[in-house]
């Protein structure tokens, strides 16, 4: 087993971990999510209950969830102090008498004022913004450190951030890592920024230890870079975030890194998203096999499972949707914020077997069920498809590299038959071997086959998956008229 953190959210009991959360729910919203946020001030006086009468992260099931439907007014959801409720606060008081005036204006400047915005990706809606102040940009800072320890890496290393260039999580989740860590890393903006091409070269000349990207670009960009002879022996961790990682996914990077002469890489994936203004990882683990889970701060989040039938909590080990109550955020906040993300083997507080920690931990797959109900796509031919396994049963398929599920109506009609397709690139053996490979991977795992594998070569299936042009790479394509 590794060697054990001595950080408290590390090592600490669960009973010691909600007594801690209990604390910091309790500051928080008394003191700056329901005096300051319209949003949640007015949930409360519609409920009529009192800040005070939420003192542990149990009593949280009395407040409704929060969804992405609830965000008409971005601002709403913004902590906005009222300068005569601020200097009526205890802490306000306390710290003027031991800092002086201009002092405490500083400081509540610093904790509250606005200074940095993401946005949600708004492939479905308009994009919602959410912004940080400096007290958020360190705890996304910390958030990041706490990544970078997980995931074993060096302060020596070298580190390249290929995530896209955008106001996005991702993206400077990595960049404050690097700032945590005290550690080198090149930001290249990804394939939108100086493409394929620009990205491989950076690679050539930085020869980094870490490469930390979104799954189905890391992969073509390795793919590319070993076929124009790039050789990355260097490469000891990929950190993988923006997408599901398939353990199909895991061994053909590992394999591609194994072909360019990296033999001892360790593959990470991360859960994150704009709404809880943090990232979580996984760790380094000790041998081949199952992930170790997402490990989550408990000073940052408080997260419950659900059952999305009913809302009620599930027991720890039970799958359920994830909810996420940001703790001590600034800026825009959240609390019992509904992903919509399915957890395939629910939360857990036993000590990670890899590296003993004893922070919560989210076990087995993450289902986005969001971003398929999105597509409208939850019914294909009659038939109920579950396109997170999907994924899986393509990934797994041998021989196949990348690959696209292109979905249409026959003759582009609304009121005709969905046609099903899979653009596929052969990585190895032959056309026909692999289209039998695909269609009896099908035939095994669904109720439904596609009606045809269609092929191509690197370069139509990295255009036609927008590899360095979108945000997300489009591995699942609904082409169907939009008036269906």
């Amino acid at each position: 087993m590794k060697k054990q953190t001595t950080a408290w959210w590390a090592t600490a009991s669960p009973e010691g971990i909600h007594i801690r959360q209990n604390a910091i729910l309790k500051r928080f919203l008394q003191t700056r999510a329901v005096p300051f946020c319209s949003f949640y001030r007015e949930m409360f006086l519609e409920l009529g209950i009192d800040a005070r009468d939420i003192r542990t992260t149990d009593d949280l099931v009395h407040l409704p969830f929060t969804s992405k439907v609830d965000f008409k007014v971005p601002r709403d959801f913004v902590i906005i102090p009222d300068e005569a409720i601020l200097k009526t606060q205890w802490r306000t008081i306390f710290r003027g008498l031991t800092t002086g005036k201009a002092a405490t204006k500083a400081a509540l400047e610093a904790e509250l004022r606005p200074i940095l915005l993401t946005s949600t990706t708004g492939r479905s809606a308009a994009p919602v913004p959410f912004l940080y102040t400096a007290h958020d940009i360190e705890r996304l800072t910390e958030g990041g450190r706490r990544l970078m320890e997980l995931c074993q890496s060096d302060a020596s290393f070298r580190h390249v951030n290929a995530f896209p260039f955008a106001p996005h999580l991702a993206f400077w989740q990595a960049h404050y890592a690097s700032m945590g860590h005290n550690t080198f890393m090149l930001s290249t903006g990804g394939g939108k920024t100086i493409g394929t091409e620009g990205n491989i070269r950076i690679i050539d000349k930085i020869d980094p230890e870490a490469i930390i990207a979104m799954p189905t670009f890391l992969y073509h960009l390795l793919q590319e870079g070993m076929a124009t002879g790039s050789r990355w022996k260097n490469i000891k961790r990929l950190v993988l975030g923006g997408e599901k990682v398939p353990a199909g996914m895991r061994r053909k990077l590992k394999e591609l890194c194994a072909e360019m002469g990296a033999e001892q890489v360790h593959i990470m994936s991360t859960y994150g998203f704009t709404e809880a203004k943090i990232a979580f990882t996984e760790c380094l683990p000790t041998a081949e096999g199952e992930p170790s889970g997402f490990h989550v701060y408990p000073d940052m989040a408080f997260v419950e499972v659900i059952d999305p039938e009913t809302g009620n909590r599930v027991p720890d080990g039970h799958p359920g949707e994830i909810v996420l109550t940001q703790l001590d955020s600034r800026g825009t906040i959240v609390l019992r914020y509904r992903t919509g993300d399915l957890i395939e083997k629910g939360l857990t507080y036993e000590a990670c077997p890899h590296c003993g920690r004893t922070c919560p931990r989210l076990l087995g797959k993450i289902s986005r069920v969001s971003d398929f109900k999105n597509l409208h796509i939850d019914k294909l031919k009659g038939t109920l498809v579950d396109f997170n396994a999907l994924e899986n049963i393509l990934d797994d398929t041998e021989g196949l590299g990348a690959w696209q599920v292109e979905l249409r109506k026959r003759n582009d009609d609304p009121m005709e038959s969905d046609v099903v397709l899979v653009h596929a690139v052969v990585l190895k053996g032959d056309e026909a071997q692999l289209r039998d490979a695909i269609l009896d991977r099908f035939q095994r795992s669904t109720e439904f086959a596609p009606n045809d594998v269609l092929f191509h070569s690197w370069e139509e299936m990295r255009e036609l998956q927008g590899v360095g042009k979108q945000l997300k790479e489009q591995k699942i394509l609904d082409n169907r008229p939009k008036s269906q």
